[in-house]
């Protein structure tokens, strides 16, 4: 669904109760208006604010919410001991994360709890790394990483800003199955759009996030005839920012926040 969607369509059960029939088509309708109606889009900081802190802390969680940023992005691994915590590589040095306990962890490594409480009024794509690439070191098949993941976004009150994503087709497939109301995007990188679109549309995601320099007019045109966000990454230059923002994506994910926010404004 386009941002924005489920907010908007749960204020119309709302106001309209005994008239708004729920039926697929009429649901459809509404979105389709919503993707068509777009004004804004929104700029995400690329693991926080990473030009001035270290990324996926802390600081730099705090840093893009005082910049004014629409949103963040940050990435989720769990530790051997269970603990979610915010890193994009799966090692820190010499030590595997998810063969390490949290608490022998650098400081600076945050659990997700501790990023969504310093992320307080933006909204927050939570990328959950869980991959068959051979750079990774492990592979969660049982779905349980996903679910504790929305399980903990559940039980801190953010499921209304929170995007689920991951570059793990199965992986999304257990988080839409798991909660049919949070917001799944999933991440596409070198594959053929198109098929890529028609398959999140199916499953029921409610985004794409492709690698920017896969989206065209055609892409996005596409993805709104299948009620289907496009959330672009990782955009950093001034001529692509303005070419994705020429185009009426509805996220840009970017290093560059303050020029972004500049663009889209």
């Amino acid at each position: 669904m386009c941002s924005g969607g489920s907010s908007i369509l749960t204020n119309l059960k709302h106001n309209y109760k005994g008239r708004f029939t729920n039926k697929r088509d009429d649901v459809r309708v509404i979105r389709i208006r919503l993707c068509q109606t777009r004004a804004v889009i929104a700029v995400y900081a690329h693991r926080g604010l990473h030009v001035i802190e270290r990324e996926n802390t802390l600081g730099a969680f705090a840093a893009a919410v005082a910049l004014g940023v629409d949103g963040v992005e940050l990435d989720v691994r769990r530790t051997l001991d269970g603990a979610l915590v915010v890193h994009h590589d799966p090692s820190i040095g010499d030590q595997i994360i998810a063969q390490s306990g949290r608490r022998t962890l650098p400081s600076y490594v945050p659990t997700l709890e501790e990023a969504l409480n310093a992320l307080e009024g933006v909204r927050v794509n939570v990328e959950i790394k869980n991959s068959r690439a051979p750079s990774e070191p492990s592979y969660d098949e049982t779905g349980d990483v996903a679910r504790q993941v929305v399980t903990t976004v559940r039980e801190m009150g953010w499921h209304e800003s929170v995007s689920i994503s991951c570059f793990d087709l199965t992986t999304c497939a257990v988080v839409r199955s798991f909660d049919r109301d949070i917001t799944v995007d999933w991440l596409l990188w070198d594959v053929e759009m198109g098929d890529a679109m028609i398959r999140a549309h199916v499953l029921g995601f409610d985004a794409v996030n492709p690698y920017f320099a896969a989206v065209d007019a055609g892409v996005v045109a596409q993805a709104r005839g299948l009620q289907l966000d496009v959330n672009v990454w990782t955009v950093n230059s001034l001529d692509d920012l303005e070419r994705m923002a020429s185009l009426g994506v509805a996220s840009i994910i970017t290093d560059e926040p303050a020029l972004a926010r500049q663009v889209v404004r």
